[in-house]
């Protein structure tokens, strides 16, 4: 009685020696150091290398060691102040050309990488980081919305063959001119069954017969939404793309955005990234008019005033073609007739069909591409810096359509392989539906991280004790066994934290915490039935086997209502509740598996199959 067939001991062996080895990468110490990438004008190399290597060893800074990979290099040191040191020196000897970002650096050896084996991600309160909050304009959601439909409108009106005079904006309306109230009626019916979310309305202005549309409010509040979702998409892609370990980019109110980056020291990197706006929008040149008339001031209505890279003028048309919101994929490479840079992309199915309609309809005219920059320009006004929003449109390429085209296409004109590659990256991970302003920044340093560390540390420590010696003097021998479960119980939660690449938060620690009180009350009730049973006269094989098997169904019920409690957290709370609700869901499950198949694998090849006159509980 009470002996586990073979595959059953197997079994627990296994789990405990896969759980000690994906915990272990977590006993590692992460190094401060210094992530150092070029600019469009510089790239990492080995020169880079030696350069850092001198400047350091001159300032008498120890490195522990540096490697190189993917156009970066990586310099680690043995604590804090040498990186806060290194990244001085470097700043003043590598320039402007190079940017050195602060970061942690896992020190896990290479065979336990080798089978997925990592540590656990921490957040924000334990590694430190930055944490950011965004504004969207809403208003210039709104804006462009209207601009849209302003376009839509004149393209509809051409086709149904319905004669305006002008289409313009004025306020939040679309106002359509027409000379004849039999056409401005005409226009209503057809604008009105394409475009149902517009109210329209009949005016008369100065022997003038106008249609105004405005959008309803629920439009308006859908434009808004999606603006909203489309800028929080567009800035996780692009915070991936910085390689940053489970960033938080969450919606905060109506119109905000908070992103936190745990570990990511330096802002100045992030800052452009989340507010570069670089996109491309394809327009038909205007060949029916003349660029003197226009840089005289005559520029025609449908037409819009732009110049290339090169400073010469150039007239286009106003209505675009395709928008940078209607590219899925884009990648940078070489031209294989000129070798010049390019960017190879890829439209959506609506982009596509008015590519490839426009293309078609103008075989042999000239289009351009624009490519369109908000940058930020600081002036120095009254002794102070004053920091303003520019944006830069410029033509970088014009060409003949050969033959019409779709989905995929090339995009030439670009001045380096490494603005090729950054423009890829910000076309890839999608336009920006509205602008965004950074009204809040903080950057939360890693000796901060390191004390919240040290504290939730000692507090699971200290549960912990309390709850092992309680059990070892109340429970004696089966109380030991209870404390093995119990620590196996923290090496299976941190080695299911680890393989998810879960984000560990104070929050966090506090689900572990609580786990640890939760977990020895399976073998309370376990052990309080065995004593039960030998007060009832049974002996001590039958008391162990009805301990276990009686109080089952007690500990599942227990542990399912906490598991649904820690399901409704994850479900309806955000940031830090989740991450509660995540160590108390692991540690239920690992505890259950510890308290009850655990110890009693324990148990029976300490009294199974033997013949025991008392049990030591």
């Amino acid at each position: 009685m009470n002996r586990y067939p073979l595959w059953k001991n197997i079994l627990v062996a296994v789990l405990v020696l896969f759980g000690l080895v994906y915990a272990l990468p977590n006993i590692f110490d992460q190094d401060p150091s210094l992530e150092i990438s070029g600019s469009r004008r510089a790239s990492v190399d080995s020169a880079t290398e030696l350069t850092v290597r001198t400047a350091l060893d001159s300032a008498k800074i120890k490195i522990k060691s540096t490697a190189t990979g993917e156009d970066k290099l990586l310099v680690r040191f043995t604590d804090s102040e040498s990186q806060l040191r290194a990244k001085e020196i470097l700043e003043a000897t590598l320039g402007a050309d190079y940017t050195q970002a602060l970061t942690l650096s896992t020190d896990v050896p290479g065979w336990l990488q080798s089978m997925g084996a990592l540590p656990m991600y921490l957040g924000l309160d334990l590694r430190g980081g930055i944490h950011v909050l965004i504004d969207v304009d809403m208003d210039a959601a709104v804006s462009q919305a209207m601009e849209r439909y302003n376009g839509d409108i004149r393209t509809l009106l051409r086709t149904e063959k319905v004669r305006y005079s002008r289409v313009s904006n004025r306020d939040d309306a679309i106002l359509v001119t027409f000379k004849e109230a039999g056409l401005r009626d005409q226009a209503l019916d057809v604008i009105g069954n394409e475009f149902r979310d517009l109210l329209l309305e009949s005016l008369d202005e100065g022997g003038e017969y106008l249609v105004q549309a405005k959008m309803s409010a629920s439009e308006q509040r859908s434009v808004k939404k999606f603006a909203l979702d489309q800028n929080i998409t567009t800035l996780r892609n692009r915070v991936n793309a910085l390689g940053v370990s489970e960033p938080v980019i969450q919606q905060q109110g109506e119109r905000r955005i908070v992103v936190q980056l745990p570990g990511a020291q330096d802002p100045s990197k992030l800052k452009e990234l989340l507010g570069a706006t670089a996109t491309l929008e394809y327009r038909l040149e205007d060949t029916e008019h003349s660029v003197e008339d226009a840089l005289a001031g005559k520029v025609p209505p449908g037409s819009k005033l732009y110049r290339t890279r090169d400073g010469r003028p150039i007239l286009l048309k106003k209505r675009v073609i395709v928008t940078g919101n209607q590219i899925t994929d884009a990648s940078s490479g070489f031209d294989q007739r000129t070798g010049s840079p390019m960017v190879s992309v890829s439209l959506d199915s609506q982009g596509a069909r008015r590519m490839r309609n426009v293309t078609t309809e103008n075989v042999n005219k000239p289009m351009a591409v624009v490519f369109i920059e908000t940058r930020k320009d600081t002036r120095m006004v009254d002794g102070e810096p004053v920091i303003r929003k520019v944006q830069v449109e410029e033509v970088i390429s014009v060409a003949n359509i050969i033959e019409p085209f779709g989905r995929r296409f090339q995009t030439t004109g670009l001045d380096s392989p490494e603005e090729a590659h950054d423009l890829a990256l910000l076309l890839r991970a999608g336009a920006l539906a509205a602008p965004i302003d950074i009204v809040e920044e903080r950057t939360i340093g890693p000796s901060l991280g390191q004390d919240n560390i040290d504290q939730g540390f000692t507090s699971v420590v200290i549960g912990l004790a309390v709850v092992m010696v309680f059990m070892a003097i109340y429970y004696k021998v089966f109380g030991l066994v209870a404390n093995l479960a119990l620590l196996l119980n923290l090496v299976f939660i941190v080695a299911v934290l680890s393989m998810l690449q879960a984000t560990l938060t104070l929050p966090g620690i506090a689900g572990i915490v609580l786990t640890v009180g939760m977990a020895v009350d399976a073998n309370v009730l376990i052990f309080e039935r065995i004593r039960e049973e030998i007060r009832n006269g049974s002996t001590p094989q039958a008391s162990i086997f009805a301990g276990y098997e009686k109080a089952l169904s007690t500990i599942v019920d227990a542990n399912i209502t906490t598991l649904i409690a820690a399901v409704v957290l994850f479900s309806f709370g955000t940031g830090p509740i989740k991450g509660f609700a995540v160590t108390l869901f692991i540690g239920i499950l690992t505890s259950m598996f510890t308290a009850i198949v655990g110890t009693r694998a324990v148990v029976n090849l300490i009294y199974g199959g033997k013949r025991v006159a008392r049990l030591s509980i």
